[in-house]
């Protein structure tokens, strides 16, 4: 689990730019997919090695001064309830305006860090003008310019000192969490309700009912588990109403919380760049995950339309493919418990401990006879491997040149070890240490 941080602050002071300098800093890669980087207001990021979760309030409150000044109160009063720390980004070009003292007088009353950033500052001139922001009565501040990332490093080192340390949840006890995710109107809730046999959760063609995670004890297959139902997450740009916005907050913390996240998808809609950004979330967080098509009593098909479907589907969560995809319908129940039991499959993948001595005599021969490619003259020899004490699926292959085997060879190594192991549904890291 990882601490939150929010950051907050009126439009237009930086706060997406600065945002997405955090987020595409931790997995370029990832971030590069089509439809991941667009529109997003939640992610993941690290620094130093401490991880958090990035929230963008950014673009929440849309209209008019007046009506931001009406709404302002409700979004960073959200934001200081769910947040571990709070960002405040002000703008040294504007200088101290009404709005950002209603911000401060509200973080001047809270306990948990907070951090005034002033952003823009790209010159000596406006340095001397961030002065005038000691007037907000929050203390030192950290000048930033997010659109070259100048004076980031020394924020975020201030940062993560002040997050709290996270205690592992790794309980021996605590029951799996499986939480149902997706975007709004998909058929979560209706899926759980099929699932448990009664209407548990409140039903209706508006998307955005359920406005918390809801956990409920479930048992199946002789297996126990928590289902957790979350609200929808959206657009940015569609996230309006305070109520949702602290929705979206929750969601983010079920994902992050659970073992096993099931994506529901409205067959109708397709699996747009929204439900490819829940995806990817959930992945960065090391879940398993299950793709359950749901509506599929709904959509005119023939024999090549489910393989089309799932083929479209993989070809847009490249590289990460082993996935399973389950074409449900929560209303006629259809396939409903195939996707409890894949589900717990998967968990049963992310818990798997292979023995060292098994990796090592079936990968070691593969290797022998694949060696990683010479890179810059220089020969790579894998010695040993181990699964890391985690808990989900991190393999560490030691060997004299780690830094010259390439990310291609990588996933060579990752599709081996799904080949032989089985961890569908499960991210793998392989990670090359000096032996």
């Amino acid at each position: 689990m990882s601490n939150i941080v929010a950051i907050v602050g009126r439009p237009n002071v930086g706060k997406s730019t600065f945002f997405n300098r955090l987020i595409q800093r931790r997995e370029a890669i990832v971030d590069a997919v089509s439809g991941v980087t667009r529109d997003r207001h939640y992610g993941k990021s690290d620094w130093n090695g401490k991880e958090f979760s990035l929230i963008d309030t950014g673009g929440y409150v849309k209209g008019s001064d007046d009506i931001f000044e009406a709404e302002i109160d409700k979004q960073v009063e959200l934001a200081i309830e769910e947040a571990d720390a709070i960002i405040f980004m002000v703008d040294v070009e504007a200088g101290v305006t009404g709005m950002d003292e209603d911000v401060a007088r509200l973080l001047r009353k809270v306990t948990k860090p907070v951090f005034l950033v002033v952003n823009k500052v790209d010159n000596g001139k406006r340095a001397e003008d961030a002065v005038e922001f000691y007037s907000l009565g929050l203390g030192d501040y950290f000048t930033i310019a997010s659109i070259n990332g100048s004076g980031t490093g020394d924020l975020l080192d201030a940062l993560v000192e002040a997050l709290p340390e996270q205690e592992e949840e790794e309980e021996k006890d605590e029951l799996p969490r499986f939480a149902v995710v997706g975007r709004p109107n998909a058929g979560k809730s209706s899926f759980i309700n099929a699932l448990i046999g009664e209407d548990r959760y409140i039903v209706t063609d508006i998307a955005g009912t359920t406005r918390d995670a809801i956990d409920t004890k479930y048992n199946r297959f002789g297996f126990d588990f928590n289902l957790v139902d979350t609200a929808g997450i959206r657009k940015k740009s569609k996230v309006k109403e305070d109520l949702e916005f602290y929705s979206v907050m929750r969601s983010v913390r079920a994902i992050e919380h659970s073992d096993v996240c099931l994506l529901v998808v409205d067959a109708n809609r397709g699996f747009d760049g929204q439900v490819q950004n829940i995806f990817w979330l959930a992945e960065r967080n090391r879940k398993g995950i299950v793709i359950l098509v749901n509506k599929w009593d709904l959509v005119e098909k023939d024999n090549k339309t489910t393989n089309e479907f799932e083929k479209y589907i993989r070809s847009q969560i490249e590289p990460f493919t082993d996935v399973p995809i389950v074409f449900i319908s929560a209303l006629t129940k259809q396939r409903i418990y195939k996707a409890i039991e894949t589900a717990v499959e998967v968990y049963k993948n992310r818990s798997k401990k292979i023995k060292t001595s098994v990796l090592n005599d079936t990968l070691l021969p593969i290797i022998e006879n694949y060696p990683p490619p010479a890179y810059k003259g220089k020969f790579v020899k894998i010695k040993y491997i181990m699964q890391l004490p985690t808990p989900q699926p991190q393999f560490a292959f030691f060997c004299n040149l780690p830094q010259y085997v390439r990310e291609p060879y990588k996933r060579f190594l990752e599709n081996k070890l799904r080949d032989l192991f089985d961890f569908e549904g499960v991210p793998v890291s392989v990670y090359m240490r000096k032996k």
